[in-house]
């Protein structure tokens, strides 16, 4: 279980993650060519905006006195997401490469967020890692499906078409 302390640091921790993947999204959209790939990655860094914005809703820290200020601080970019996204550019950055490596950076935040709300005893707290790791899931949904479109692989939507010929 986590104290007071530790439970600030947790919440803290994921508001950083948070912002950290908004702009994992926001410098991979810059990137791309694809029109819809790129219309994905703006719309999950909005989404992680919103994420980092219900994290900051319920850290009782004082040094963090503004959530606009927090989230226009300059990228950090010895973040995992952003570190990761890096090596990635500067190995021939590519739409299939940044889907790939954000369905793996979603899969583990969402483990993450699982296994810190199983320790949380505070239930508003709780409530909003287990709702994040919820999100983040849809996120690897949602960049799964964009990138089984990308690589020419039959789309979920297209399914039933298959199925009935």
């Amino acid at each position: 279980m986590f104290d007071a302390i530790d439970l600030q640091g947790a919440v803290k921790r994921a508001l950083q993650t948070e912002k950290n993947a908004m702009n994992f999204y926001e410098l991979g959209a810059q990137r791309m060519t694809n029109p819809e790939a790129r219309r994905v990655f703006e719309l999950l860094a909005r989404e992680e905006r919103g994420h980092a914005e219900q994290f900051f809703a319920i850290y009782k820290g004082e040094e963090l006195t503004s959530f606009d200020l927090f989230m226009a601080a300059p990228a950090d970019y010895e973040s995992s997401w952003i570190s990761a996204l890096t090596r990635a550019v500067d190995a021939d950055f590519n739409e299939q490469k940044a889907m790939e490596l954000a369905m793996e950076k979603e899969l583990s935040l969402e483990k993450t967020l699982r296994e810190t709300a199983e320790k949380i005893t505070v239930q508003e707290v709780k409530d909003v890692f287990e709702l994040n790791a919820k999100e983040t899931h849809n996120h690897y949904a949602l960049i799964e499906s964009e990138y089984a479109k990308l690589m020419g692989m039959v789309h979920e939507s297209d399914v039933d078409t298959f199925v009935r010929e």
